[in-house]
């Protein structure tokens, strides 16, 4: 079964973005050597799961980049698997998408989720996207966390936890340390330990 992986910049003290969603607390720290890491973890998946303001933002921004020569080589790579996978936009609102393979769906988002978790193919990921974000690991659906850990502490934001995981129960993967300061932490959510505690 596919496996939804969650990939989330988020601040020392655990905020996925400032008071009003801001995110300009972590253009600073990225870097070539965090762009390769990012290509190759893209790379192992084929469709991206987004909410609708995450879903603006990125139709606005990745289009552009696919024939633009002056970026570095990985991120032409990335901009590439950007536009061309399989993109499930989950909205109430957005009535159609206008970027190359985005569909948009509605319905219950456990339903799709597990729909698109029977389907062949490889792992999906959800970038940002802090409401889609939030939904699936509260319906237990997120199979693994990449957490880009910055070196920043904001005090208050939009934090990624909620009370209702303070349960949640996590097998650490794999760590990676970038010379800017960023460490990734690879998380596998651990089954058996959440299905205990809800029984």
């Amino acid at each position: 079964m596919r496996k939804v992986i969650l990939s989330m910049n988020i601040t020392l003290d655990g905020f996925m973005g400032g008071p009003r969603g801001e995110l300009d607390w972590h253009f600073n720290y990225w870097n070539g050597e965090m762009s390769r890491y990012t290509c190759e973890q893209l790379a192992k998946a084929d469709t991206i799961l987004l909410g609708r303001v995450t879903y603006d933002a990125m139709v606005s921004y990745w289009p552009l980049l696919t024939n633009d020569l002056s970026l570095p080589r990985e991120d032409i790579v990335f901009a590439g698997m950007m536009n061309h996978y399989v993109k499930i936009v989950f909205s109430r609102t957005l009535k159609k998408t206008t970027w190359y393979n985005a569909r948009i769906a509605k319905g219950h988002v456990g339903k799709i989720i597990m729909k698109l978790k029977a389907q062949p193919g490889k792992d999906m990921m959800i970038y940002g996207s802090g409401s889609i974000a939030s939904a699936v690991m509260r319906l237990g659906m997120v199979d693994e966390l990449v957490l880009w850990i910055h070196p920043v502490l904001l005090g208050k934001g939009k934090p990624l936890f909620r009370k209702w995981q303070d349960k949640m129960a996590l097998t650490l993967i794999n760590t990676e340390t970038f010379c800017s300061g960023v460490m990734v932490a690879y998380y596998r959510v651990d089954r058996s330990y959440n299905a205990t505690e809800a029984s």
